[in-house]
């Protein structure tokens, strides 16, 4: 009798499941990665932290600094197409690196005092440069450490950003008090480069795919992921993170001015939102989780649908109490989506494409949240209330749910269609999950 497909195995001092790449590497990659990400993450948070005495002091508007943040995902987005792209050829490690260095540099440059060089230090430095070294690059990164628990480990260190959501502003808002803003953003140069640099040495090449994977990496076999040309499955996919992400923006950007207008404490609505973000960071490994089982585009769904429902009880609801339960369910709801699209991008197509179709995905779902936070507002200043703004992130919800729902149903009658066996496996399908029919099936 042969052995279990989940039998340890000894592979270069490693401890591996046969037929698996995974091993106890694997999980001290996604470790060094969450604390990169977890620094990394805080420095646009400065400018968002910093808003009013950066403005004061720069004798601007708000709208400039506020745009001087944006620039910074935008950025992130846009240049991590193209580090995905290096890091595939030169390696995490120096990309890693490099992105310390800009993102500290622009730090720098943007706490010389000049409008200027606060614009071109977030956009260029800190978002094209520094941060899009890290967050898209090593998304992709960690999911080549996985085969089994993809969606676990990519939930992991996403939940960086919640992290850097909980410690970093409140240590800026102080060394802003005392010290002001500029010496602040030198101060956080000194903690990426002291921090990220030493750990980005850590970061070791992942694992070879196993035989399967490589397999399916052959040029003849990419065309046929959901009998859809490819492209047009990444232009699917692109869209759909698209229409998710816009509303997903929204109650970021506008819960605690939507609280004020309904006569309701600032610091209400400025608690309502911790919860959400403290409601994201526990579910997000249970999305994870959820995602290992049912697979990306059916944890995707889930999610989205769950989203839709909150957003929609956002037009609806106006007392406090009913504002805080919405809130804490958005959270629970929308925070493992985006984990999700890159499982599926991963389920779909061969690792060797990875370090450009991730990057892709996330520029576009980036694009779609700066799409939306300013959406909600130009609604809001033509209309003079959110309710339209969250009835029409709904709308773009529904869309999402459309082109997922086509993308799923697709799946499933591909797994029917499969006669529940694999003759080219050599294993049967039945009582496999979604994901691992569809998987045997492409991969094999």
């Amino acid at each position: 009798m042969g052995k279990s497909a989940v039998t340890p195995r000894a592979a270069g001092g490693r401890v591996r499941f046969r037929g698996s790449i995974e091993s106890r590497s694997s999980w001290v990659a996604a470790g060094i990665t969450l604390a990169i990400l977890s620094v990394s993450y805080g420095a646009p948070l400065v400018v968002v932290v910093g808003l009013k005495p950066i403005a004061a002091s720069l004798g601007t508007d708000r709208s400039l600094v506020a745009l001087a943040g944006s620039l910074i995902w935008l950025g992130t987005g846009l240049g991590g197409i193209v580090m995905g792209w290096i890091a595939d050829r030169a390696g995490m490690r120096p990309i890693a690196i490099f992105g310390a260095a800009m993102t500290a540099l622009g730090l720098a440059v943007s706490a010389i005092g000049q409008s200027w060089a606060l614009v071109f230090g977030s956009a260029a430095l800190i978002g094209l440069l520094g941060n899009s070294a890290h967050f898209p690059p090593l998304v992709t990164y960690i999911s080549r450490w996985f085969d089994r628990r993809r969606g676990t480990a990519v939930a992991l260190i996403s939940s960086g950003q919640y992290i850097a959501g909980v410690v970093w502003p409140a240590v800026f808002e102080r060394g802003i008090g005392a010290f002001g803003w500029q010496a602040t953003m030198l101060g956080f140069a000194v903690v990426v480069a002291g921090a990220i640099v030493p750990l980005a040495l850590f970061l070791r090449p992942p694992p070879q795919p196993i035989r399967a994977e490589a397999a399916a990496a052959r040029p003849q076999r990419l065309a046929q992921a959901l009998r859809l040309h490819p492209d047009l499955l990444q232009a699917l996919l692109c869209a759909a993170v698209f229409l998710c992400c816009v509303p997903m923006a929204m109650p970021a950007g506008h819960l605690v001015a939507l609280c004020s207008d309904l006569g309701i404490a600032a610091p209400r609505g400025a608690a309502m939102l911790s919860l959400l973000l403290g409601c994201a960071f526990v579910s997000r490994m249970f999305w994870g989780w959820l995602t290992d089982g049912i697979g990306g585009l059916g944890a995707v769904f889930a999610g989205s649908a769950c989203q839709a429902l909150a957003i929609a009880a956002f037009v609806v609801t106006q007392d406090e109490a009913g504002l805080f339960a919405v809130s804490a369910i958005y959270g629970l709801g929308f925070s493992g989506i985006i984990p999700a699209y890159v499982v599926a991008i991963r389920e779909l197509f061969p690792s060797t494409e990875a370090s450009w179709r991730v990057p892709t995905l996330l520029f576009t779902g980036m694009s779609g949240m700066a799409f939306g936070g300013w959406f909600a507002g130009a609604l809001y200043d033509h209309f003079g209330f959110y309710a339209p703004a969250f009835a029409a992130g709904a709308l773009f919800n529904l869309a999402n749910l459309f082109v997922i729902g086509f993308l799923v149903v697709r799946q499933a009658r591909r797994v029917r269609t499969a006669g529940g066996h694999s003759c080219l496996a050599g294993r049967p399908l039945t009582g496999a999950s979604p994901r691992e029919r569809i998987g045997r099936q492409w991969h094999a």
